[in-house]
Parts: C-alpha cells; sequence; structure tokens
C-alpha cells in the first residue's frame, strides 16, 4: 500500500505547476519513502480519495493531493467541464465567464481555468476584479453565456477553497443539479485518468469582462429597492466579514439612495485569514461582535453582514432583552419578512409562487397561501430553490435569499440587504422599526419559532453512523412528544429528488428535520414549531431541542 501511495504521489508531483504544493508534496514524500508512519498517513488522507464534484461542484482544504484544493486538481475540473460543455453544445462556441473572489489562490484557479477553457476552444470571459459572488451569477445570464465558474469556498475556514458551477441557457444562470454534475464528474475522471494537466492546452485568448458587467448588476439590485423618504438619516452598520462585499455595496446603496453605513473598518477589506473571527460566518458566535460594538457606538437601528463571498446576509437588531442589547435575526425570521414583501407584491399575478428549502419555516407556505400564490419546498441549496415554476421569491434558514430572481438564479446577499434596508424605510416612514414588522408577521400570519442543534465532527463515519441508526430504527418520540409521521428522503416520491434527510412530524404540531450538511462537517437538525404567542412558539423550540440533544446522544 504505501509502495502504491508513494508512485500516486510522485505522479502528481511530476504535473504540478505550483511551486508551493510541490515544495509541500515533496517534503512528505521523502519522509513517506524512509517509512515515516505521520507521513505515509498524510499521504493516505491526500491521495486516498478526490474531491468528490457534486451539484456544489468541488470545496475544500488547499494542499497537495487528490483530496485537496489546487491548481492541479482545478485544472482537471476546468479541462473536464470544458469537454462537457463541448459536448453539450453540440459544435457550437460555448461561452463560460469565470469569477473569483478574496481567498487563497483563488485569482489563480481562475486564471488556470481561463487559459484552459480558452485553450480548449471555448469563449472564456474573466470578470475584471475579485467580485461577490452573485455578480457572477448575474453575469452568466447577462453575458448570455453558457456556463460560469465562481472560485469560492463561501463562508468557509480561511484554509479553504472551492469551485462552484452554473449553466445559463434553459438553466437562466442556477447552479448545476443531477444528472449534470455525473456527468460532468465524468469527464473530469477522464482528464485525471489521463495523468498529465501540463500535456492540456492553454491560451490566453481569454476575454476580461467589460465593467459594464458590474454596473448592470449595480443598476439591477439598486432598483430592487429604491430608497423612500423614510431612508433618510437611516443608521446602520455593514460588515464584509473579510470578504469582497464592500465595493460593490457601497455602489449600489449610494444608488439606491440609502444613507452610507457605519463599516465595520477591521472586516471591510478581503483577508484571506479572516484575521478578526474565528469562523467567517456570521451565523457562527462571535463573527458579530464588531459589529455590534459599533452598532452600539453609534446608535444604529441595524446590523446588516453579508459572508465573505456576498452570497449571504445576516441581519442584526436592536433588543433590550438580548445579551448586549442586540440580535441577530434567524435566517427564517429574515426569511419571512422578506417572502411577504414579495408576496404583498406579487399578489394577483398569475403563476407566481414562493419557495424555500424543506428545512426553512413552514411559514413561508402560510404566507404564500394567505395571498394566493403557489409555493414550492424544495430540497437544501439555491440549485433546487431557483428552479421552483414562477419564483418572484426564495430562500433558505442559512442566510440565503433570492430576492431578484429576474436577474440572479443563486443566492444574493447584496439585493436581500437592499431589500431589507427597504423594509427598514417603509417601517421608519411609520414610525415603526423591524422589530415591530416582526411582531406583525406574527399577528399576521401566526407565531412560528425555529431552532438548530448542529454537531461539528472531526470523523465524518460519524454522521454516517448516527444517519444509519436513524433509519434502521426510527425513533418514536423525541423527548416527550411522539414522533407522528416519519420520511426518509432518500427514497424520494416520483419525479421528485432524492435527499440524503429524515423529517419527522411530531404530534402536537412540531417538526424535526436531520441531515448532514453539504458544505461542512456538521450534522445539522432543524426544529420548528407555531404557538398562539412568540414566546410559546419559542418555548415548544426549546422543549423540542431538548429531545433532540438527547437523541443524538443516544445514537451517537
Amino acid at each position: 500500500m504505501s509502495d502504491a501511495l508513494l508512485t500516486t504521489a510522485r505522479a502528481w508531483l511530476r504535473q504540478d505547476p505550483d511551486a508551493e504544493t510541490r515544495d509541500e508534496l515533496a517534503g512528505i514524500i521523502t519522509l513517506a519513502a524512509g517509512g515515516n508512519p505521520a507521513a505515509l498517513a498524510d499521504l493516505a488522507d491526500r491521495f486516498g480519495a478526490r474531491l468528490a464534484f457534486g451539484t456544489a461542484g468541488l470545496r475544500g482544504a488547499l494542499g497537495a493531493g487528490s483530496n485537496r484544493m489546487n491548481r492541479v486538481l482545478v485544472a482537471q475540473a476546468a479541462a473536464g467541464f470544458a469537454a462537457y460543455l463541448l459536448e453539450r453544445a453540440g459544435g457550437a462556441v460555448p461561452t463560460v465567464v469565470i469569477g473569483y473572489d478574496g481567498r487563497r489562490n483563488s485569482r489563480r484557479f481562475a486564471q488556470d481555468s481561463a487559459e484552459l477553457f480558452a485553450g480548449a476552444g471555448l469563449r472564456a470571459i474573466l470578470l475584471p476584479r475579485l467580485l461577490p459572488t452573485p455578480v457572477l451569477a448575474f453575469a452568466v445570464r447577462h453575458l448570455g453565456a453558457d456556463a460560469g465558474v465562481m472560485v469560492t469556498a463561501s463562508h468557509n475556514p480561511p484554509n479553504d477553497n472551492g469551485y462552484k458551477v452554473y449553466l445559463g441557457g434553459a438553466d437562466q444562470g442556477s447552479q448545476i443539479v443531477s444528472p449534470a454534475d455525473a456527468e460532468i464528474a465524468r469527464h473530469i475522471q477522464q482528464v485525471a485518468d489521463a495523468g498529465d494537466v501540463g500535456s492540456l492546452p492553454r491560451s490566453d485568448a481569454y476575454e476580461i469582462a467589460d465593467e459594464q458587467v458590474v454596473e448592470a448588476y449595480v443598476a439591477a439590485t439598486a432598483a430592487v429597492a429604491p430608497a423612500g423618504e423614510g431612508a433618510r438619516g437611516l443608521r446602520w452598520v455593514y460588515t464584509a466579514m473579510h470578504g469582497v462585499g464592500w465595493e460593490t455595496v457601497e455602489k449600489i446603496v449610494t444608488a439606491a439612495g440609502y444613507p452610507r453605513p457605519t463599516v465595520v473598518r477591521a472586516q471591510q477589506h478581503p483577508d484571506p485569514t479572516f484575521r478578526t473571527v474565528a469562523f467567517p460566518n456570521p451565523e457562527e458566535p462571535g463573527a458579530m461582535d464588531l459589529a455590534f460594538d459599533i452598532a452600539r457606538s453609534t446608535g444604529a437601528e441595524l446590523i446588516l453582514a453579508n459572508d465573505p463571498d456576498a452570497d449571504r446576509l445576516a441581519v442584526a437588531i436592536p433588543d433590550p432583552d438580548a445579551d448586549g442589547g442586540w440580535r441577530r435575526l434567524s435566517g427564517n425570521e429574515v426569511g419571512l419578512l422578506l417572502g411577504a414583501r414579495a408576496a404583498r407584491a406579487a399578489e394577483g399575478t398569475p403563476g407566481a409562487a414562493l419557495a424555500c428549502s424543506l428545512v426553512s419555516s413552514p411559514g413561508l407556505g402560510v404566507i404564500a397561501e394567505r395571498h394566493g400564490l403557489g409555493f414550492a419546498e424544495t430540497l437544501t441549496g439555491f440549485k433546487w430553490i431557483s428552479r421552483a415554476p414562477g419564483i418572484v421569491f426564495g430562500y433558505e434558514e442559512a442566510l440565503g435569499y433570492l430576492v431578484n430572481p429576474g436577474t440572479v438564479r443563486d443566492k444574493d446577499g447584496i439585493s436581500a440587504a437592499v431589500a431589507v434596508l427597504g423594509l427598514a424605510a417603509e417601517a421608519r416612514e411609520r414610525g415603526e422599526s423591524l422589530a415591530t414588522l416582526l411582531a406583525e408577521l406574527g399577528e399576521t400570519y401566526g407565531h412560528f419559532a425555529s431552532g438548530q442543534v448542529s454537531v461539528r465532527v472531526e470523523d465524518l463515519s460519524v454522521i454516517t453512523a448516527v444517519m444509519a441508526s436513524l433509519r434502521q430504527v426510527p425513533p418514536t418520540a423525541v423527548g416527550d412528544a411522539a414522533v407522528a409521521s416519519a420520511e426518509d428522503l432518500l427514497v424520494a416520491a416520483p419525479g421528485q429528488p432524492a435527499g440524503d434527510v429524515l423529517r419527522y412530524r411530531l404530534a402536537g404540531g412540531g417538526r424535526v428535520i436531520v441531515r448532514p450538511s453539504g458544505t461542512e462537517p456538521k450534522l445539522k437538525v432543524y426544529i420548528d414549531a407555531q404557538g398562539d404567542s412568540a414566546d410559546a412558539a419559542t418555548a415548544a423550540v426549546a422543549t423540542i431541542e431538548s429531545g433532540v440533544r438527547a437523541l443524538l446522544e443516544e445514537r451517537s
């Protein structure tokens, strides 16, 4: 086994164009060849598997090896994707747009991709600089491209990067879904099996996108909610979470007529080390602490935070009952606020529909029904949400919102920010606030509450074992609540996509959903409940959460 590993590693080393990962791997090979157990284990981890290309593209830690993100793997992915696009085009010349964020190696991976696409005979268009993911998703449609690639790992840890793929044409700039993922993966594997990315044709005949693409995104996004009279004097705080959002956000809020925010300067500009946060995700504890400090000192009325590639949005409001006087709204709270906004605007429009992932609040379905709109509940991920027929708004609880489907068919934390500013301005005009709007939401559509239990693991087999246990012996109760029905979404209904998801409906109306995270080493459990008041719904969620924790402890 060690001989085979060494042979595989040396073959990889010979084709690696990156001096940094070559040196990294050469040192490990030397130690492993001398029998060092730790080095042999390291090689087994790096080459015992390869990062799987799926509907989320590629995502993983940077480093040498087939199970890491690096220039060899990206070259294989780009060449395989090019072959897929050429096969799909049937003799035409496909166009592909490439974007990248501020993470380590993002620009290098994007440039490699542009050169390989051009070398394969595609028309390749590289965005002019590092930009948010929603700009790339917009550019695919705006330029009439056949496909798009965004180099980003979104809100993952600093040493991660990723490769997200979009399709144009009939897919309207949405992320790929099955069977495209398997077909692309097959082409990538053929390139990998050939064994030498250095022999792949490259060309510098790719284009750099004109600034007009960014300007068009700015104009379209500013039009989501132009500032009204209530925006005058609005005090708000913004953080880009060390990512690429601020430059674009600044242009859009200016174009839309909103006051300039107080910016968290320590997190304003792209920084691949994400030095002020333990984890660059606004959902994580502590990530928004600097924004809270600034909001308290400036008397702000709300905080808006993007994740590093600006496809997600967090919103926080003053709350005298919260620790420190501020609290971050849940993704479901923001989703229902924005969903009600969209429903009011779309009421009476034939075929209009709202959509959310199945782990998001059932409250969106109630809103859709109240306004006479269609409603779709999809598997997790905007690759599914964006494809809902007639969609005018979609969201999932992990801070992702699609508010402008006519221009971007993906979650977009910047257009969502503009929509929230519009809601805040409208409320201010009536002497109210986002907190008032939340209270009105409950009174109008019913009081919904949600919670989540998230278990991060070092060993992914733990998640596999828990899911297997729950399937083999389904729980009859969660805490004191009996399980009224259990569904395994691996067994899909006819015509519906399957997913590694378990859903339990509880006696009394609660709901529990269990699934592995698609992007992180986590088991995630989603809890929903409804009550006669906000406090009653929240208390019901807390009770169910205690039962979930006990169940997971029993099955782990």
